[in-house]
C-alpha cells in the first residue's frame, strides 16, 4: 500500500500541537526530570490528557484525537499514530533548555516544543505560539 507522506507530515504537526495543548495542566506542572522520564527504559507510550489552546481555554478531544498515541524511544525515535495514520520521526531533547525538536522521517523541517513538564507519567508541551498539550503515560 502506497501512502502519500504530505498528509502523514500535515498529521504530524496537527498532534504535536495536540500534544502541547495537553501537555500543559499537571500536579507537577513546571518540574523537568531527566531525559529518560521522556522514554522510561527503552520507550514509553504517551496519550492525549488535556489539550489547551493558547489563550488557555480548555479544546474537546475528538474521539480520533483521544485514540492518538505518541510513543518515544531511547535511540531518539518517535512514532505517532492515529487513526488516519502514523508518522515516525527523530527528536532531541535539550533538557537544560527545556524544549523538545521534533522532524518527521523525509520531513525539511522540525517542530520545536517547550517541555512545561515531564515526570514519570507526565508531559506536557508548548507550542511557540502557546497552545499546550498534556500528555499521561499510557
Amino acid at each position: 500500500m502506497k501512502t502519500n507522506s504530505a498528509p502523514l507530515r500535515y498529521l504530524a504537526s496537527l498532534l504535536m500541537l495536540l500534544v502541547l495543548f495537553t501537555a500543559s495542566c499537571g500536579s507537577k506542572e513546571g518540574k523537568v526530570e531527566g531525559v529518560n522520564m521522556l522514554y522510561g527504559t527503552e520507550s514509553k507510550v504517551w496519550k492525549t490528557d488535556k489539550e489547551l489552546s493558547a489563550s488557555g481555554d480548555k479544546v474537546k478531544q475528538t474521539d480520533a484525537q483521544e485514540d492518538e498515541r505518541i510513543t518515544f524511544f531511547a535511540n531518539k525515535q518517535y512514532n505517532m499514530t492515529s487513526p488516519a495514520g502514523a508518522v515516525n520521526g527523530k527528536y532531541e531533547f535539550d533538557q537544560a533548555g527545556k524544549k523538545i525538536t521534533m522532524t518527521p522521517d523525509g520531513a525539511a523541517q522540525s517542530n520545536t516544543f517547550d517541555v512545561v513538564t515531564l515526570t514519570d507519567d507526565k508531559l506536557t508541551l508548548r507550542s511557540p505560539e502557546g497552545a499546550e498539550l498534556r500528555l499521561e503515560k499510557e
